[in-house]
């Protein structure tokens, strides 16, 4: 059956003494002692209550305890909803109550916001614990003697709905993504396909495990492939550990988003004692969830001697929609985000007609690891799913070569008088400038052109960099109309929760300094 659930028990009997989890310091777990875990744990939810095609929502940091317990949830065919820790009790009680959660499953450190909206909601909370490698999973929750139904007698199904996200709201209220296990299980295969994961692989985690990202191109594809994962002692990414992990446990590769890519390599290049043969030997390092700026890839891989393949993914689509391959299997591009992984993929008009070679359109796919639709949104489900095709919201056109390349997302796209720009170019203009660490152009209001572009740039430590030089580079290298017209040098830009940068965000908070720059204070 092609399920995620049954794919990991193969695994569990083909590699059973083989490493699957580390938690970095404690302790590592086979994957034949993991399949028990989790197994044991499902028992538990069982007679606990827990019901097929319940929602159960778990918050938790990146620990083991949360990799059990998430399995062990859809092991019951219930759903399981991750949900980042930082959130406030308000964003709680908005996602407990939109995938109407009948339990929150925490850490034995609990989370206060989190267990506040869940009380205001009636909803019930436990706390799970695994104290050791030979101790089974603890759940503080009132068991009964026996479950109403036994575990054997639980078969999942392609068809279950496995995990609940929401999309990141870029543009209005996040929408609801139910994935069953045949979307999770055709897009770990897609996965440990193109970059031939197989059970003499290591990572070590870096991408909170709420979010796709982490969760199945870090995480689940490992596990499916027999590979090992190692979580960090903090239980979230750590720069001063990234790379002691990475050699503890012999990686093989990581994938991380740009942002942290370019944390890792601002250190690794402050700190020139780090002699690369010391580092772990990568197969790959992988770039997923915004666009990678080609110096800063070219970069990446003269610091670290491994190819960085960029790939392309949302959660509609259980992550993976497209990647650069690994170099025996084709070049990998700069700029582009690569060919598509296990599905269709179409460039598309507004009417539907798919576009030639370069032209631009919009990204269109369809394939076993696509979302069948949003949950209760008839209006989303509507825009989303037109010409028998799902639309991703992002520009883009396929080269000659089969390989993608993004433009920008249709909304962010900056309308100056009639001339469309992409802030994705003008990023990586930016980029390539030597003293610049980090950049991003987004647009803003303007009474003359109806939107101008401007830019926030972060500036490499150390260096002195005032906004005539920024503009001299950007005329030196861009076309009159994409230059930006106001630079604002900082020292760090909004992010979501999972590295990304939101440029309507970043645009709201950069007008916000200029306007109260210009109120009065104090009525003077």
């Amino acid at each position: 059956m092609a399920t995620l659930t049954g794919l990991l028990k193969q695994v569990a009997g083909k590699f059973p003494s083989r490493r699957a989890i580390s938690f970095s310091g404690k302790f590592n777990l086979t994957h034949a002692r993991f399949h028990e875990l989790v197994e044991r744990a499902a028992s538990r939810l069982l007679a606990a209550g827990v019901k097929p095609g319940d929602v159960v929502a778990l918050t938790f940091p990146n620990t083991v305890e949360f990799v059990i317990m998430f399995l062990a949830v859809i092991r019951v065919r219930a759903t399981a909803a991750p949900l980042n820790a930082a959130y406030t009790a308000d964003e709680f009680e908005f996602y407990l109550s939109d995938s109407e959660s009948k339990l929150l499953l925490t850490s034995k450190e609990g989370n206060e916001p989190a267990q506040a909206a869940a009380a205001k909601l009636n909803i019930p909370h436990a706390k799970s614990t695994l104290a050791d490698v030979d101790s089974e999973v603890t759940l503080s929750l009132t068991q009964s003697e026996s479950a109403p139904v036994s575990l054997s007698e639980l078969v999942n199904d392609p068809s279950d709905v496995a995990l609940f996200l929401h999309t990141s709201g870029t543009t209005s209220r996040p929408k609801g993504v139910p994935l069953t296990q045949h979307n999770l299980y055709s897009s770990v295969q897609n996965i440990k396909s193109v970059y031939k994961l197989s059970e003499s692989d290591s990572t070590v985690i870096v991408l909170p495990l709420f979010h796709v990202h982490g969760l199945l191109a870090g995480l689940l594809s490992s596990l499916g492939a027999g590979a090992s994962v190692a979580l960090p002692a903090a239980g979230r990414f750590s720069a001063s550990t990234f790379w002691s992990d990475m050699k503890k446990y012999n990686a093989t590769w990581y994938t991380a988003v740009p942002t942290i890519h370019q944390i890792i390599l601002d250190r690794h290049l402050s700190s020139p004692e780090r002699n690369p043969e010391h580092n772990p030997k990568l197969r790959f390092i992988r770039s997923c969830s915004a666009s990678l700026a080609p110096s800063i890839l070219a970069r990446l891989e003269e610091a670290f001697g491994a190819p960085v393949l960029e790939a392309y993914a949302m959660t509609e689509a259980s992550h993976l929609m497209a990647s650069n391959p690994l170099p025996e299997d084709g070049p990998h591009k700069p700029g582009s985000v690569g060919k598509p992984v296990g599905q269709e993929m179409s460039i598309l008009d507004e009417n539907g007609v798919e576009q030639g070679a370069n032209a631009n359109g919009e990204v269109c796919i369809r394939g076993p690891n696509v979302t069948k639709g949003y949950k209760n949104n008839p209006e989303a489900n509507k825009s989303g799913f037109l010409f028998g095709w799902f639309h991703t919201g992002d520009l883009g056109f396929i080269d000659s070569d089969g390989y993608l390349h993004l433009v920008g997302r249709i909304k962010e796209l900056i309308n100056r008088g009639g001339e469309k720009i992409s802030p994705i170019e003008v990023d990586a203009v930016l980029l390539s400038h030597p003293d610049i660490a980090q950049a991003v152009a987004f647009g803003v209001p303007d009474d003359k052109y109806g939107e101008e572009i401007n830019c926030a740039v972060i500036p490499r430590e150390g260096s002195i960099l005032d906004e005539a030089e920024v503009s001299r580079f950007c005329k030196k290298n861009l076309a009159a109309f994409k230059v930006p017209k106001k630079v604002f040098t900082t020292d760090s830009v909004p992010k979501t929760a999972t590295g990304k940068i939101q440029r309507r965000i970043v645009a709201e908070h950069f007008l916000a300094q200029i306007s109260t720059a210009k109120v009065p204070k104090f009525g003077a």
